[in-house]
């Protein structure tokens, strides 16, 4: 009897490819990825419209936080709000760089809001009801554009990495909040650094290693999705760049863990807005949902861009645009945390 291979859930993108060997007939879009480039378009839509919604603070548990931006605009005791078009140009062009090499939104986004003169509480639900869309309509759109399979039965392997990688993470979420800020008090700069090292190391292991072709090995994404679960928990950065890496690391063909990466932060990103919201119907904060037309709106155009592009040029760029942009990421983030890291080592 003949033996037939075992189909693993990643050979599609090779197999477009060889089919269209240039990048101008890979560019042509079909029917397919046109319709999923209109479903895709037609969600975020969706989420835009709720987000307008929420902007205007519906519900108890919402409000008008007083920033530095609220009060320079004089809302501050109002539900007045307005699309940031500098916020949409700036979601556009991170989120395009997130789902196009598995990182850096939330790093990159985050701290520049804050540093802009936006409220915590303005700047994270918003990043994680983005990157939660992002997450599972990049995954839809991933599968339609040829970058993947997901199939149940028979089970895919980028289905079970994604199954590894949510356990694995949800779990360890957990626990890194408890044990890091409950039990042994790690001062936040340490955290960072720890981040930024890791992020460095691993971008750099991927150069050095990036045109060897490695043995697949499922198992150590139990590893690797702990770690970027725990720097998720303790630190809000660092979860892509070590899914990703850790993913090529693991022998994962790197357009299909990118499509692995976006599910899983969009799955974890969905626990989080659980958590978020649970504190505000509880009394316990109050949201302020003032940026997230903005981010949903820069969103429509690059998360369903990034995924064509991703389909659109060779797997062997991507093994170095991956990892150098995770260097650069690691650099930025050890410049951000620079200053902090010399007073706390000054004393």
């Amino acid at each position: 009897m003949e033996h037939v291979e075992k189909r693993m859930g990643w050979e599609i993108a090779r197999e477009i490819e060889e089919a269209k060997p240039s990048i101008m007939e890979r560019l042509k879009p079909d029917r397919k990825a046109l319709m999923a480039a209109l479903w895709g378009f037609a969600a975020f839509f969706a989420i835009f419209l709720i987000s307008c919604w929420l902007a205007g603070n519906p519900f108890e548990g919402t409000g008008r936080l007083p920033s530095e931006i609220v009060k320079a605009k004089g809302w501050v005791g109002t539900n007045e709000w307005t699309i940031f078009w500098w916020v949409v140009v700036l979601a556009i062009l991170l989120e395009f760089l997130d789902a196009s090499a598995g990182m850096g939104y939330g790093a990159a986004m985050t701290p520049l809001l804050l540093v802009i003169g936006f409220d915590p509480l303005q700047v994270v639900p918003a990043v994680m009801i983005q990157q939660a869309t992002a997450g599972i309509v990049g995954a839809f759109l991933h599968k339609e554009f040829g970058n993947v399979e997901w199939k149940l039965k028979p089970m895919t392997e980028p289905i079970k990495l994604w199954l590894i990688i949510a356990i694995t993470g949800c779990i360890t979420v957990g626990l890194s909040v408890t044990a890091v800020y409950a039990v042994f008090k790690v001062a936040k700069v340490w955290i960072k650094f720890y981040v930024v090292i890791l992020l460095l190391l691993m971008g750099a292991t991927m150069l050095v290693r990036s045109n060897k072709d490695r043995p697949y090995k499922p198992m150590k994404m139990l590893g690797f999705g702990a770690l970027a679960a725990f720097n998720k928990g303790v630190g809000g950065g660092g979860y892509g760049p070590v899914v990703t890496v850790g993913g090529l690391l693991s022998g994962v063909p790197v357009k299909s863990m990118l499509a692995v990466t976006a599910i899983s932060e969009g799955t974890v990103c969905v626990f989080s807005i659980i958590v978020w919201l649970a504190l505000a119907v509880g009394g316990g904060i109050t949201i302020d949902y003032l940026i997230l037309p903005s981010m949903m709106l820069g969103s429509m155009v690059a998360a369903i861009a990034a995924p064509y592009a991703i389909r659109v040029f060779p797997e062997k760029m991507w093994k170095w645009v991956v990892p150098i942009y995770c260097c650069i990421l690691g650099a930025y983030s050890f410049y951000k945390i620079a200053p902090a890291l010399l007073q706390k080592l000054a004393g």
